[in-house]
C-alpha cells in the first residue's frame, strides 16, 4: 500500500476513549497549531515570482510566535497536514487504522495504554476540476497560501453551469504540485467566496493545514485576531449620516432561493458603513455615494442586501437594486454611460487582512479599484476639493 505511515502511542491517561478523539489529540490542526509539532516548522516565505496588483502589498503587524518544539508524537509531514478531526475519521471509516495487526473502521473505538495506533496517510488524489491556464494577479504566494486579486466575472468554484473557467481550475493550474492536499485531495482550499461579479482580494489555503488556520479565523469574524475585510461600494444615494452599522440577520428569501433577505430568525450579519465620497448629479442634487464597508459576519450577498434595506443599494446591482434603475436619468452623460457598460454591481473587496497559519504574522493587503469601477468613479460629479486620481481606500 502506498502512502505516508504515522503512528501515535497510547498514554495511560487517554486508555479508554474514543480513537478519533486521540487521534485528534496528536494529530489534528488545531493541537498542531497549539505547539504539538514534531519539528520545527520553517517560516513561509514567499516562493516563486509573483504578480503584484495594482497598490496590493503586505504589511507586518506583529511578529511570528517562537516555532514550536518538539513533541513525541506527530511527525513532521504530519504537521505540515494538520489534519481536521473529519478527516481523521474519513480515514478510520475507509480503514486506513490499525493497533497492531487488527485494521479498526470504529471512530468510537476504545483504545488502551499501550496500543500504538498506525494511521495511514493515502497520497493526495487529483482533483475533479480540471487545471486550465487562466491568468491571475498574485498578490502574493508561499508554501501554505496564496493572495490574489480576482477580476469580476470569474466564478470561485465549479458549480452547475460553471463547470469550467473557474477560479479554482485556474489555481489547480497556477499552484500545481504545491498543492499537498486539502481533505485528501489536490485542490485549493476555498475559505471564503466574492460573488462571480465582485472584485478583489481573496486567500486560499494550499494545504490541509493552511485551510483549517484561515477558516477558524473567518469563523471567529475577527474578534480575537486581525482578520479584516473591506469592501469599496458605490451606492444609490446619500445618507443623512456619515456612518453606520446594519445588524440585521439574513436568509434565504422566501420566494426566490437563490437570493437572500432580511429576516427575523435568520443568522446574524452586521455590517459597518462609511461615507467617503457624494456625488451630485446633473441637477447638482446629491444622486450617489462611495461607501467603505466592513465586515463583522460574511454571509452570502450580505453587502448587497444589507445596503439595499437601508435603501442605498449598489450601483449596477440589478437583482437586490432594479427599483433604481431609472435614477440613472439623473447621472452626468459619461457617468450614465460607465454604469451603462459596468454590467455588475459597482463593488469592490480592497481589503484584506488575516494571521498567518505557520508563522503568525498578521498580513495586510490591499487593492486599489479595478479599471471599470475607477472609470465610473472618474465619470461620477466629482465631489468639492477631490484631487484627481486620488486614492479612496481609508487607513484604519
Amino acid at each position: 500500500m502506498t502512502g505516508q505511515f504515522e503512528s501515535v502511542a497510547v498514554s495511560a491517561a487517554e486508555s479508554g476513549e474514543r480513537l478519533d478523539r486521540v487521534l485528534a489529540g496528536h494529530l489534528s490542526a488545531g493541537h498542531l497549531g497549539a505547539g504539538h509539532l514534531d519539528a520545527e516548522r520553517p517560516s513561509a516565505e514567499p516562493t516563486g515570482a509573483t504578480k503584484m496588483a495594482p497598490a496590493g502589498r503586505a504589511r507586518p503587524a506583529g511578529r511570528a510566535p517562537p516555532a514550536a518544539r518538539v513533541a513525541p508524537v506527530a511527525q513532521a509531514e504530519t504537521a505540515a497536514r494538520g489534519l481536521s478531526r473529519t478527516r481523521l475519521k474519513a480515514l478510520i471509516l475507509e480503514g486506513n487504522v490499525a493497533i497492531g495487526e487488527r485494521t479498526i473502521r470504529d471512530p468510537g473505538y476504545r483504545v488502551n495504554a499501550g496500543d500504538v495506533i498506525r494511521l495511514r496517510l493515502p497520497p493526495a488524489e487529483a482533483a475533479t476540476p480540471a487545471a486550465e491556464p487562466i491568468p491571475l494577479t498574485v498578490v502574493y504566494e508561499d508554501d501554505d497560501l496564496i493572495v490574489i486579486d480576482k477580476p469580476a466575472g470569474l466564478v470561485v468554484h465549479p458549480a452547475a453551469g460553471n463547470r469550467s473557467g473557474t477560479l479554482v481550475n485556474a489555481l489547480l493550474a497556477h499552484c500545481g504540485e504545491s498543492l499537498s492536499g486539502i481533505g485528501g485531495e489536490k485542490r485549493p482550499g476555498i475559505v471564503h467566496r466574492l460573488d462571480k461579479d465582485t472584485s478583489g482580494l481573496m486567500v486560499v489555503a494550499k494545504n490541509d493545514r493552511a485551510h483549517h488556520a484561515l477558516a477558524r479565523q473567518f469563523a471567529d469574524h475577527g474578534r480575537t485576531g486581525p482578520l479584516a475585510r473591506g469592501y469599496l461600494a458605490f451606492v444609490w444615494g446619500v445618507p443623512d449620516r456619515p456612518r453606520g452599522t446594519i445588524d440585521a440577520p439574513l436568509d434565504r428569501h422566501p420566494r426566490a432561493r437563490d437570493r437572500r433577505a432580511v429576516r427575523q430568525g435568520g443568522r446574524a450579519a452586521i455590517t459597518h458603513w462609511q461615507v467617503l465620497e457624494r456625488y451630485n448629479g446633473v441637477e447638482r442634487h446629491p444622486v450617489a455615494s462611495l461607501f467603505a464597508c466592513r465586515l463583522e459576519t460574511g454571509r452570502t450577498h450580505q453587502i448587497r442586501v444589507h445596503l439595499a434595506h437601508i435603501g442605498h443599494p449598489l450601483l449596477g446591482d440589478d437583482v437586490y437594486g432594479p427599483g433604481f434603475k431609472t435614477k440613472a436619468a439623473h447621472l452626468a452623460p459619461g457617468a450614465r454611460e460607465s454604469l451603462r457598460h459596468l454590467g455588475r454591481q459597482a463593488l469592490h473587496a480592497y481589503l484584506l487582512g488575516f494571521r498567518h497559519p505557520s508563522t503568525g504574522e498578521a498580513l495586510e493587503f490591499r487593492s486599489e479599484l479595478p479599471g471599470d469601477l475607477a472609470r465610473l468613479r472618474h465619470e461620477l460629479e466629482p465631489p468639492a476639493g477631490r484631487r484627481s486620481g486620488a486614492g479612496v481606500a481609508p487607513r484604519p
